[in-house]
């Protein structure tokens, strides 16, 4: 069994055919979803799909992009919608310093907000981070020093610093479609090299991001084992070795989950 710990099935880009879409997951052995709230206007959504469906869970957390939308957001106000039965999870959050959609100051506002909250729920904190990998270690550093979480660094694309700096806090981290493509050597290093094999779960991160060899398609769940299995030939591991050692690892963080 596969398990996607990161959709975004709530778009319109699945408005049309998101049973299908789900068919089609779990008859490519996807046995988990976690579909994921980027914006606190969404969780009616979201969280009405993870409702729909008993193998799927979901979030709760405001993206970096939409941290200017609620500069105001606090820890009270997600630890109260994390009360949710099937909420397994504090975010998307983070920093995003490519696009500067929302300033860097509210962004920093809103990822403590969400670090508190995943610190008192002791859910795990899915983490987007771009362009800001020295901010990010140090606010995780920091804010480990004030009390433990657990960080999930999600479709990881960042350097060795911030993976080995959040590797000693005991963070996870994603692997994507990335790692399957053609230019994408530095990021199977860090995989390769700085990610522990306890450490590592899979994603899709759909509808973005199809791994080889669905490029420039639709991402879908379905495609998951696809991202194992690029991630297996970075760990030099066979495809059910990644199965398995990417399930139980998923288990070990995502404990509200429960297995089939």
């Amino acid at each position: 069994m596969y398990i996607d710990s990161h959709v975004n099935l709530h778009g319109e880009q699945f408005a049309e055919d998101l049973d299908a879409v789900i068919d089609r997951a779990r008859a490519a052995g996807v046995g988990r979803m976690i579909t994921i709230c980027c914006q606190l206007s969404d969780f009616e959504a979201v969280s009405a799909i993870a409702d729909a469906h008993e193998d799927i869970w979901c979030t709760i957390g405001a993206h970096p992009h939409h941290a200017k939308d609620r500069p105001d957001i606090t820890a009270d106000e997600l630890v109260e919608i994390a009360r949710h039965p099937k909420v397994v999870g504090i975010g998307e959050t983070g920093l995003d310093f490519h696009y500067g959609y929302s300033p860097r100051d509210e962004q920093f506002q809103s990822l403590a907000a969400h670090i508190d909250a995943a610190r008192r729920t002791d859910l795990p904190l899915i983490l987007h981070t771009r362009e800001a990998d020295k901010a990010m270690a140090d606010v995780l550093e920091d804010e480990m020093g004030k009390g433990a979480f657990r960080p999930l660094l999600h479709c990881y694309t960042g350097g060795t610093e911030l993976a080995h700096r959040a590797s000693k806090l005991g963070a996870y981290f994603a692997a994507s479609g990335i790692i399957t493509f053609k230019k994408a050597e530095d990021v199977r290093a860090v995989f390769r090299d700085e990610v522990a094999d306890d450490r590592v779960i899979v994603e899709t991160d759909c509808p973005y991001l199809a791994p080889v060899p669905h490029r420039g398609k639709r991402c879908e769940p379905a495609f998951l084992p696809d991202v194992a299995h690029g991630l297996a030939q970075v760990k030099g591991w066979t495809d059910e070795e990644c199965e398995q050692r990417t399930t139980e690892n998923f288990f070990r963080l995502f404990d509200r989950v429960t297995r089939p």
